[in-house]
């Protein structure tokens, strides 16, 4: 995540807030044992935006070259299968794919990363990028 970045978090509960907290400067995919280049988000600056009756299952992140889907469980295979299954469901709703054909493309052209193994919950995030789509239909891609 970087500057201009949006990441969309579900919100399962009325009143729920928005923590900022255990922010890195740096870190390799993977955040193997607790090391990372920690730092203050003195200069955050974000802006919330409330969508309502959008059913998110796991937080989506859109860069200005990818979208991001994550799968995150207390087994690795399962975050990963949880991540494949959010791209090609991601892909079949908003990219005019078959399910069949969002499952070959995750497989041919979309890079699975190990988010972190140092907590008990592991993470994959599925990096689609948007030079995949023409102009056109990547326009017409939205996420909400």
């Amino acid at each position: 995540m970087i500057e201009g970045s949006t990441m969309f978090i579900p919100v399962w509960k009325p009143g729920a807030l928005i923590f900022t907290g255990d922010s890195h400067a740096v870190q390799g995919d993977g955040e193997i044992n607790l090391s990372a280049l920690e730092t203050r988000m003195k200069e955050l600056r974000i802006q919330v935006v409330l969508h309502k009756q959008k059913n998110f299952a796991w937080p989506v992140a859109e860069t200005a070259t990818h979208w991001i889907l994550l799968g995150l469980d207390k087994d690795l295979n399962v975050a990963m299968t949880l991540a494949a299954r959010s791209a090609i469901n991601f892909l079949s709703a908003h990219a005019e794919l078959s399910k069949l054909d969002a499952y070959a493309l995750c497989s041919i052209a979309v890079s699975f990363r190990v988010t972190q193994v140092v907590d008990i919950v592991r993470g994959v995030h599925a990096m689609i990028p948007k030079s995949l789509f023409a102009p056109g239909l990547r326009q017409r891609i939205s996420v909400v």
